[in-house]
């Protein structure tokens, strides 16, 4: 199979400059061409002042080259060219008879629109680049959304196909689904379909803007951004055109419903783009208030918060197919408007999926993975009910209609699982060992056991805890490694917060106390097992949470990983050893004869402000990952590459020992308390602020020792623990705790 080594991407516009991005995340030497050299530097820039960011590092956009199109000499030694310009079939298919000529026999050629025929592009190209030519449709943003659709003509060579698959997967990250070549593809053309029964139910039922993004949101198991915010970032204009050239391509018989609602054309009229020309369906003054778009006068009003008592009443049922099925079957307007426009679009889905797609699983995954839906619409029918859906449909639901869905729900069930998990298929083969309302331990197979954290946002209690002592035990007693991971979406966002408010605010010092000499020691446990030990971190993996990855021999983080020590944030400061470890790496990593003043200063600004890092090698900037640790571009592979490295390091593991700790002593306390002081008389910190710092600095100094002392690992624990205690009997740290856990947001007292 081929292997890609370098790339170029054709067209440095906003989709362009991003797949560049990714493809340099991926470390991929890239090269970004566009019409002038200086519109692809101007293009890289541009990618570079985004956000969200689509560069992993600050650093990433190093292997990025920018060019002209007038010089197409460097595509020679590229093994991938994809090209990216502007969605018109003449350009493309004079840009691609120039590539045609500029590039070798082996160099693989892929154009990124989002709906124009594949084999259309390269017509009247010869049979030999026809082989290597395909689709590759990304969606935007590509650091973000991991669908890619991958098109091959009747003319490609499959094992092209194979090599862009693997590659996608395995190097970008990317959910792959085969589509077909026909417009829309899979996911723009079910996604346009089921907008269109959104203008169109909510033309009928008389519902704003924000009711219907209160209707078409986390309600229903899709982005919080819902239907008309998700426009305002897409681009108004890019989805009125998408949509009128997806109509255009089609069937006359389907053309109708693809039709661009008025409103959409007086935006695009008027230059009311969305997020980029300031306003779309919302706009934001410049006080922050947001205004939504009334349709019928065409003028923003203040924008206020839907409400539905029966969206209210779900919110307590976390399993999304289930809250999906019970909002359906409302009798209140909420389940009216659900059923005329999940229905149908349930319905098109199955109307189209041997047209389209190789499975029906490819058309739930393709939503999944390209529109963010929770649940695809395959697995919604099935959640359903075929019959449930037919009743719905009313008139439509024909006896053919019936048929399709039936067919479909069948299908769907029989296909393979689109995620490549581990957990699950060991839990259904009776795999748990042990299980508590925190956490389980799951037998993996091959000698290794799963630590899987499954409380709400995988905090850490006493449950949690109790299980990290037992996988110890058990791992080291019946298994070879422990792995640390979970199929969530966020390895875990810390310490469980109202148990420890409840204990503070009752006094409780020494069922306080309790609890961090027992956190600390199950994360000692984890450090110094006699197994290897390797913990896997996705999305949020915050104060506690953390605090377990760094205690591990090794890490091997998804690249979308979040890490960062937060405990300041609410008053704290980390004290499950995430303190004494940071330390200790930066004393491990000093070079001989340096000051540590500059290592240790890092490492206390890193801790004093919170820094989360903004993806995995970030994180390893930060000091959180180390040289050893490893990253997984596709978070479905996560918990396959952890068990991996956990095996590899089996057979010639040995246990670490205790460390000794060298501390700078009272110079060193006296420097950083200095900057603590400066910072709050430029009121860059506020006085609550400080009094972490202070004891922040007393820590990482190593108490009230002499210069050049070496402590144990114990006694900068102990260290941790006492500043602890005596955050959590400050008012101003009781109010922090308590307004987090109330707001999601940190205080500033």
């Amino acid at each position: 199979m081929k292997h890609i080594h370098s790339a170029a991407v054709l067209g440095a516009g906003t989709m362009g400059a991003q797949i560049a991005a990714h493809l340099a995340n991926a470390g991929v030497p890239t090269l970004l061409l566009d019409v002038t050299a200086e519109a692809a530097a101007q293009g890289l820039a541009r990618a570079r002042a985004l956000r969200p960011d689509p560069f992993h590092a600050k650093d990433t956009s190093m292997l990025i080259r920018t060019g002209s199109l007038d010089d197409l000499s460097g595509l020679r030694g590229c093994d991938w060219v994809t090209e990216a310009v502007v969605e018109r079939l003449d350009i493309k298919q004079a840009l691609v008879e120039r590539v045609e000529r500029a590039t070798g026999d082996s160099t693989i050629v892929s154009s990124n629109t989002s709906g124009i025929p594949i084999s259309s592009i390269a017509a009247g190209r010869g049979l030999e680049f026809r082989r290597r030519w395909l689709g590759t449709h990304f969606f935007n943003p590509p650091r973000y959304l991991p669908l890619l659709e991958v098109i091959a003509t009747a003319d490609t060579d499959p094992a092209i196909v194979r090599t862009i698959v693997e590659f996608a997967d395995r190097r970008l990250g990317k959910g792959v689904v085969l589509a077909k070549d026909t417009p829309g593809f899979i996911a723009n053309r079910i996604g346009i379909f089921g907008l269109m029964q959104v203008f169109k139910a909510m033309s009928a039922a008389g519902l704003g803007v924000e009711d219907v993004d209160a209707l078409t949101g986390p309600a229903i198991g899709r982005p919080k951004s819902a239907t008309f915010r998700t426009m305002d970032l897409a681009g108004v204009d890019i989805l009125a055109a998408v949509a009128r050239d997806l109509g255009q391509r089609l069937d006359p018989a389907e053309q109708p419903v693809f039709a661009v609602p008025p409103v959409v054309d007086e935006l695009v009229r008027r230059g009311w783009t969305g997020s980029k020309a300031g306003r779309g369906f919302y706009q934001k003054q410049a006080s922050g208030n947001i205004e939504a778009l009334d349709f019928a006068l065409m003028e923003y009003r203040p924008s206020s918060r839907a409400r539905f008592p029966a969206i209210e009443a779900a919110r307590t049922i976390e399993d999304p197919a289930e809250r999906i099925r019970t909002l359906f079957k409302d009798r209140s307007n909420v389940g009216g408007f659900l059923r005329s426009t999940l229905a149908p679009t349930i319905l098109y889905a199955a109307t189209i999926a041997s047209r389209v797609a190789e499975t029906p699983e490819d058309i739930d995954r393709a939503m999944r993975w390209g529109f963010g839906w929770e649940v695809g619409p395959f697995e919604t029918l099935r959640a359903l009910g075929v019959d449930t859906v037919v009743e719905a449909l009313g008139d439509t639901g024909t006896p053919e209609a019936r048929a399709l869905l039936t067919a479909a729900a069948g299908a769907g069930e029989a296909s393979a699982p689109s995620r490549l998990t581990l957990i699950s298929a060991a839990r259904a083969g009776g795999g748990v060992v042990r299980k508590n309302p925190g956490a389980s331990l799951v037998d993996l197979g091959d000698g290794v056991l799963c630590l899987e954290f499954h409380s709400k946002m995988n905090t850490i209690g006493g449950d949690t805890i109790e299980m990290l002592r037992h996988a110890v035990k058990e791992a080291s007693a019946n298994f070879g490694a422990l792995v640390v991971g979970n199929d969530a979406l966020h390895f875990s966002a810390g310490a469980n917060l109202m148990l420890l408010l409840l204990e503070a605010q009752e006094g409780n010092w020494d069922d306080v106390d309790l609890m961090i000499r027992a956190f600390q020691g199950a994360t000692g446990t984890l450090r110094h097992a006699d197994v290897p030990v390797v913990v896997a971190p996705a999305g949020l993996t915050l104060g506690g949470g953390c605090e377990i990855a760094l205690h591990a021999d090794r890490v091997q983080a998804a690249a979308e990983a979040y890490i960062g020590l937060v405990e300041v944030g609410v008053g704290l400061i980390p004290a499950a050893g995430g303190t004494k470890e940071m330390l200790a790496r930066a004393m491990d990593g000093l070079p001989a004869g340096a000051e540590p003043l500059p290592f240790v200063q890092r490492v206390f600004e890193t801790i004093g402000f919170a820094t989360v890092s903004t993806s995995a090698p970030d994180a390893r900037r930060l000091g959180f990952l180390r040289s050893g640790d490893a990253i997984t571009m596709n978070r479905d592979r996560l918990l396959a590459d952890a068990k991996a490295v956990a095996l590899a390091r089996v057979p010639t593991y040995v246990p670490p020992q205790p460390r000794m700790i060298p501390v700078g002593g009272p110079s060193m306390f006296a420097a950083l308390k200095l900057g603590v002081h400066l910072a709050s008389r430029a009121g860059r910190i506020s006085e609550h602020d400080a009094v972490i710092g202070r004891k922040l600095a007393w820590i990482l100094s190593g108490g009230n020792v002499p210069a050049a002392t070496i402590l144990t690992e114990q006694q900068v624990l102990d260290l941790e623990r006492e500043a602890f205690l005596s955050l959590c009997g400050e008012r101003k740290t009781q109010e922090r705790i308590a307004h987090t856990l109330k707001t999601g947001k940190p205080l500033r007292n």
